[in-house]
């Protein structure tokens, strides 16, 4: 199978994913990341977009120690707080991947998270590349 995105006919085509990323490699599961700072002090407290923005800062800088880009990315799984959150979440998101395929996703709306201030959290499934 060839990598990149794939779209089965049949399914519904969205704009903010793709059904599945292709890529041959290692695959990595990162933990869950949230709006905490390298102290574990929240960033954006009652604050969707910079949480967002935080919460993809920190992604990034995993990906980077990692020696790969929103390339690699290929599923993401959001849980959040409440529906409204969706917009924020989405623009960060965008703005990460510009100029990448968007990968595979799935949000859902959760009753709470490990600290009680934060709105939202990403776990990503990324490849890396085969040395």
């Amino acid at each position: 199978m060839k990598s990149g995105p794939f779209n089965p006919p049949g399914l519904k085509r969205q704009s903010y994913y793709n059904h599945a990323i292709v890529r041959s490699g290692q695959p990595v599961f990162l933990t869950g990341q949230v709006a905490w700072d390298v102290d574990g002090n929240v960033v954006g407290k009652g604050d969707i977009d910079a949480q967002a923005k935080k919460i993809w800062t920190n992604i990034g800088a995993a990906l980077s120690d990692l020696g790969v880009g929103p390339e690699a990315v290929v599923k993401l799984n959001t849980y959040a707080l409440s529906r409204e959150t969706i917009p924020a979440l989405h623009r960060a998101r965008e703005v990460f991947f510009a100029g990448h395929e968007l990968p595979a996703s799935t949000f859902v709306v959760v009753a709470g998270l490990a600290d009680p201030d934060l709105l939202a959290e990403i776990d990503v499934t990324l490849i890396l590349p085969l040395d």
